[in-house]
């Protein structure tokens, strides 16, 4: 971690920065760009912590090449210029990064499996379900998950997607029968629980270098990941060895 970003009661993890590149944690409820709801959000912190760092006057570019939703936390990739946002918005386009996420599930889940399904995200709620394939406006979603350990009635898993579509990872563990604890939308979850979904570890080809780099980041320690500790600890020994 090279430095943290206080704003509010977020706290931002600066994990990588350079000429082309930020990387950083985002905090869990946190929104990525600006919304009607007038909340501090991530691209303008950080837009204001670059101007301060670097002593830029006026308006600073920053670049969202991929996001993440609201209550998810996790690592982010920013580009700090327009070349380097073109060239990883289209390797995000492509699905060319190695994106792994972390999740609890509710139920066991025993086995690796791939979930393949069609989605339809209604644009008047913003909520998101399986549909048939044929249904008008149907998008293919399709992601890997793996099971880490099991205990209690939940499931630590292993989230690699294929595709990037809306809710994905939420919609399609719960139309499997293992819905995200603390997911409130689509798993029944309650006031004052955090969803179990958090973005990290992301390796990416840098823009300029074409070298590959690999972020990550552990989820926080309270709420349903506190019951798998040794298994988070070993998976990241594991994706950093």
């Amino acid at each position: 971690m090279i430095e943290r970003v206080h704003a509010g009661r977020f706290d931002i993890g600066v994990l990588y920065g350079d000429n082309h590149l930020l990387v950083v944690v985002k905090p869990p409820n946190l929104p990525v760009q600006a919304d009607r709801s007038g909340d501090d959000d991530l691209l303008s912190i950080m837009k204001g912590y670059i101007g301060n760092k670097y002593q830029k006057p006026g308006n600073v570019y920053l670049g969202l090449v991929h996001r993440l939703d609201r209550p998810v936390g996790g690592v982010m990739v920013l580009a700090r210029t327009s070349k380097a946002a073109a060239r990883l918005s289209a390797a995000f386009a492509a699905h060319e990064q190695d994106k792994r996420y972390l999740a609890v599930l509710q139920g066991t889940m025993t086995g690796e499996r791939t979930l393949e399904d069609a989605l339809l995200k209604d644009g008047r709620t913003g909520t998101v379900r399986v549909v048939s394939p044929e249904a008008p406006g149907a998008k293919n979603a399709r992601l890997r998950t793996r099971p880490l350990g099991s205990r209690e009635g939940l499931t630590l898993s292993e989230v690699t997607l294929y595709t990037g579509r809306a809710h994905q990872i939420r919609v399609q563990h719960a139309h499997a029968g293992f819905p995200l604890w603390g997911d409130a939308r689509y798993g029944g979850g309650r006031p004052g629980q955090q969803i179990a979904l958090w973005a990290a570890s992301l390796a990416l080809e840098h823009p300029t270098r074409h070298e590959t780099m690999r972020f990550s980041a552990p989820p926080p320690k309270d709420g349903a990941w506190r019951a798998f500790d040794g298994e988070i600890h070993r998976w990241f020994e594991e994706i950093e060895a």
